[in-house]
């Protein structure tokens, strides 16, 4: 594995390394060389770069709480204070795993956020069982995460990169939808597909692509952020944009604890989310990994990789608390690290202080809850359109090639898409059966799970690559 590479290999890995700082200790020893991941910087420049992590990822948790609050029809006040409770825990988790303490966190610059497939799931859950129960199943499968991380490496095998790219495929589909939702309205509600929202959306997505194309480097990482704010400018001139109530509620607020009441808990209602958790262990280690070649560390995944799902499963334990789906560490942040050459991990806490004084400052939670949400529909029809093409570059890794992974990604394609396509296929269905099997996601990944065990581990022959040439006509 790349992680474990020779000291020498680290010079190879992008970016350039930086110089480690060098001298000698009062008693003239030489002082240990420090990594550059553990390598302390001026204040301000921490703040400074700190900051560009917080504009990058800042749009995946308003486009979440945004999600929550038209799916759920949460009313603004509540919307607010979900975005307050997503920033400030988006930047205690930013912390923990950038810090690194006791078991807690990789000790890599990592920042933490909600949203992606964990939304979803908890929306699922809300409109079958309640907002109550929804915030039970988060605490519950948090507590989940603890218990079988120690039985994690042996389930590891049973998620290759076929399942997981088939369920993240599931998952950029189903988010692009709920984005597009966003934009157009429910279709018979009254205000669906008004050419105004149409227009803010796809100006939004038109001026994040102009970004894109005609900027590099750290402007070009944030393109995504750029087209938010000029998308919000453009509905600032058609009137759909109103600041008027963003100086109420003074200066300050502290998220609110357990805003839809007690969790309630319901273990077959936490049950999609508790399947999810266990191909979201696979992908933190995956991320780990990734992140420490990034910045050019070796690691040991059997001890680092635990720490990133410990440092995810408390997070998402205090977010369950505070109505918040679970917490993921996000790799958004890497592609600034490869860009600007700064790996130290105290940039991305740095990220993790400014994101809690996000939250707790009134006047920015509110201005941010009053953006349209056809913009912000607009900017996550192209972030989770990313997580899709995500899916498909890891599926282009699982060898479809052969006739047996192609068959294992179809089926599970077809019954995890077949909810989202047809919502209430399943409604003649018991409310218990409903809820896990209208997750397209959960059904998804498990469905790819257990063909991947079928054919590559119970039948391994079906699994066998032919020998001899094959015919165009029979792929």
């Amino acid at each position: 594995m790349s992680s474990h590479r020779p000291p020498a290999a680290d010079t190879a890995q992008p970016p350039a390394p930086e110089p480690a700082p060098s001298g000698a200790a009062p008693d003239g020893t030489p002082k240990p060389a420090v990594h550059p991941v553990d390598e302390s910087r001026p204040l301000g420049r921490i703040v400074l770069f700190g900051i560009q992590h917080v504009l990058v990822m800042a749009a995946t948790p308003i486009s979440a709480i945004f999600l929550m609050s038209a799916t759920l029809r949460l009313d603004p006040g509540l919307t607010v204070d979900l975005l307050s409770a997503a920033f400030v825990l988006s930047g205690v988790g930013s912390l923990i795993q950038s810090l690194g303490p006791w078991k807690f966190g990789p000790r890599l610059p990592f920042v933490m956020l909600p949203g992606g497939a964990p939304l979803i799931l908890f929306l699922a859950i809300a409109e079958q069982h309640g907002l109550r129960t929804a915030t039970g199943a988060v605490v519950l499968t948090a507590a989940f995460s603890f218990v079988v991380l120690p039985l994690f490496s042996r389930l590891l095998k049973f998620f290759p990169a076929l399942v997981i790219g088939t369920m993240i495929v599931i998952v950029g589909v189903n988010l692009m939808k709920v984005g597009a939702v966003l934009v157009t309205g429910r279709p018979g509600e009254p205000g669906f597909a008004d050419t105004t929202n149409l227009a803010l959306g796809m100006a939004t997505i038109g001026f994040t692509v102009v970004f894109y194309l005609v900027f590099t480097g750290v402007l070009r990482q944030l393109a995504v952020m750029l087209g938010l704010v000029a998308g919000t400018v453009t509905a600032g001139l058609l009137g759909r944009f109103d600041l008027g109530g963003v100086a109420e509620g003074g200066l300050i607020s502290l998220p609110q604890a357990m805003p839809f009441g007690s969790p309630q808990f319901s273990l077959v209602a936490a049950l999609p989310l508790m399947l999810y958790s266990l191909a979201s262990m696979a992908e933190a280690t995956g991320q780990t990994v990734i992140n420490a070649e990034a910045v050019g560390k070796r690691i040991d995944p059997r001890t680092d990789v635990p720490r990133t799902v410990r440092g995810d499963a408390l997070t998402s334990l205090f977010g369950g608390f505070f109505g918040l789906p679970l917490m993921v560490t996000s790799g958004e942040n890497i592609g600034i690290v490869r860009v600007t050459g700064v790996r130290s991990r105290f940039v991305t806490a740095a990220a993790g202080v400014v994101l809690v004084v996000i939250g707790f400052l009134t006047p920015v939670t509110r201005a941010i809850s009053v953006v349209p949400s056809a913009v912000v529909g607009g900017t996550a029809m192209v972030v989770f359109g990313v997580i899709t093409v995500l899916g498909v570059q890891m599926l282009g890794r699982s060898d479809l090639d052969g006739h047996t992974s192609t068959f294992v990604c179809a089926v599970a394609l077809a019954l995890g898409l077949l909810p989202i396509l047809v919502p209430g296929v399943y409604g003649g269905f018991p409310p218990n059966v409903r809820i896990l099997l209208e997750s397209g996601v959960a059904v998804g990944a498990f469905v790819a799970a257990v063909l991947n065990v079928l054919f590559h581990h119970v039948r391994p022959r079906f699994g066998a690559r032919p020998t001899t040439p094959r015919a165009g006509g029979d792929r």
